[in-house]
This record gives structure tokens, sequence and C-alpha cells, in this order.
């Protein structure tokens, strides 16, 4: 399986990354690490996560303060959204009803 990234995500993605490059290059690479092992986790099995809201699953990044939400068909893991989880919660929902 491959990971699939919604847009939404990926710009997630590069805003959580700058903020912690602008705190210091460690945090970066810690976060970026963390990211990879949580896309790693998901692949090798993707029900393992608990099933979260909107036919999507979660899995919770056990330093940061983020959430890998995602689902999964024979092909891809979709990424939905890598969600701050002291952020509105839920507010990715709106990207499952393209």
């Amino acid at each position: 399986m491959q990971p699939h990234f919604f847009d939404e995500a990926s710009e997630e993605v590069e805003e959580s990354r700058s903020w912690y490059r602008e705190r210091s290059e460690a945090a970066e690479t810690a976060f970026l690490r963390e990211l990879d092992h949580a896309i790693e986790m998901v692949i090798e099995a993707p029900s393992r996560w608990p099933k979260y809201s909107a036919g999507t699953r979660r899995y919770v990044f056990p330093t940061f303060p983020y959430s890998l939400i995602y689902f999964a068909d024979d092909q891809f893991i979709h990424i939905v959204a890598v969600a701050h989880g002291k952020r509105r919660p839920g507010y990715w929902r709106k990207r499952l009803r393209r």
C-alpha cells in the first residue's frame, strides 16, 4: 500500500514542519521522523488503529500533539489530515465530502 495525502494534509505537514523548524532543526527532524513512523505503522496494519469518525481511523502520535487521520482502500492509505490535537476537532470532515 502507498500513502496518498489529501492536499490539505500535505499543507498541514508543511505548516507543522515549518513551525518546528523555527524552534529548532532537532524539533523539525523529530516531528518528521514521528510522521514517517506513523505512516509506516499504518501501512503495515491499516485496521489496527481505532475507528474514528466519518469512516476514518486515527493514529495518535506518541510524542507530538498530532493524529494521522486516514482511511484505506485496496491500494492506498488516504491521509485526510495531520491534525493538531488542540485545534478544532473534526474540522477535516468536510474534506471527505468531495
